[in-house]
């Protein structure tokens, strides 16, 4: 059963339950004794057990299991504490001061998914390289297999919504998104965003805009990474708190590099800025060095090596994204890229 369960008969507090399930978007399971309330009490992710209940389940002696909380209507009696302690329940919560944590909770239960996305950070090297190009690249490869979001973190970049062809779509850009709007559910986010099929992309609006802000960041990429498969960052260059924060939680990043004296100069500087060298792996854009020699130089080993593409201008020009065809020199790097971090994450 993946619906939480709610255990009361009390018909006011119900109303106040199912009220707060709305607006988490998650339909409960209802028992109004204890007997009904044994039947999904295993099974559910979570169980809210009324006050009115809490004496009669606990004689019960239901199985011992984590998510399972007693609620009351106003203000909670000392002895519900000891009535909670009989069911196994590991907190106490009086409405409406717990409104919030319940609603979290609850949103909690309609974003879960089997597995964490796999979040692949993309920074350039230096500049010119195409990082951001391949970053969307990485978003529509995945977005093939599964829900993907590619997620603008550099405001000097060309926006990634440009990049794939979404400039036209409505849906939510970070200027949204920096007034404070509580919990973000993956739901929300996913439905909110512009969007083409699987894939969805959290940019600015064009013209000028504030900084990224921190609580914004850290909301949207948590609903990111519970509701898709893929999540993608087109990082800057520079280093911050907050990139740092961002970074820790990626899965690898990626620095886009030229096997040029410059290039590989430049991308040595942006790997020893980072606090996490583990997590770094390099995409070589062309020719003109051995790929070993610029891991040696670099501090990170080579992922991919791709030759430049022809009509990639002209393919973002025409609103198609970089990818035209997954036989082409940055389809197949993609993919390769996507096969080795999927095999990574799935033996870690």
């Amino acid at each position: 059963m993946s619906n939480p369960l709610f255990v009361t008969d009390d018909e006011t507090l119900l109303e106040e339950l199912l009220r707060l399930a709305a607006a988490a978007g998650v339909t409960p399971e209802v028992a109004r004794d204890g007997i009904g309330a044994l039947r999904g009490w295993a099974s559910a992710p979570l169980v809210l057990v009324g006050a009115d209940q809490a004496v009669a389940v606990g004689r019960l002696y239901p199985p011992r299991r984590p998510a399972v909380h007693v609620v009351a209507l106003g203000p909670v009696p000392d002895d519900l504490f000891r009535d909670a302690l009989a069911v196994g329940a590991q907190s106490v919560a009086g409405l409406p001061g717990s409104e919030s944590w319940l609603v979290e909770a609850l949103t909690d239960l309609g974003d879960q998914r089997a597995e964490r996305a796999l979040t692949i950070g993309v920074v350039g090297g230096s500049g010119g390289v195409g990082a951001t190009t391949f970053a969307c690249a990485l978003g529509q490869m995945a977005a093939r297999s599964g829900q993907a979001v590619v997620i603008d973190l550099d405001p000097l970049g060309p926006g990634i919504d440009r990049v794939l062809g979404l400039e036209a779509r409505d849906g939510m850009r970070w200027d949204e998104l920096g007034q404070p709007t509580g919990r973000l559910s993956a739901r929300a986010l996913r439905e909110a965003l512009p969007r083409s099929a699987g894939l969805g992309v959290l940019t600015w609006n064009v013209g000028p805009h504030g900084s990224l802000q921190a609580f914004a960041v850290r909301e949207a990429m948590s609903a990111a990474q519970r509701g898709h498969d893929t999540v993608v960052l087109d990082l800057p260059r520079h280093r911050d708190a907050l990139l740092e924060e961002v970074v820790a939680r990626c899965d690898k990043v990626l620095v886009v590099t030229a096997p040029t004296v410059a290039g590989v100069a430049s991308a040595a500087r942006v790997c020893a800025g980072f606090s996490h060298p583990g997590l770094l792996g390099l995409v070589v854009r062309g020719s003109g060095a051995d790929p070993r020699d610029v891991a040696r130089v670099v501090g990170a080993p080579v992922v991919a090596e791709m030759s430049d593409q022809r009509g990639l201008a002209e393919s973002i020009d025409l609103g198609l994204g970089p990818v035209r065809s997954r036989r082409g020199p940055l389809g197949r790097t993609v993919l390769q890229v996507l096969a080795i971090l999927q095999r990574l994450e799935s033996a870690a």
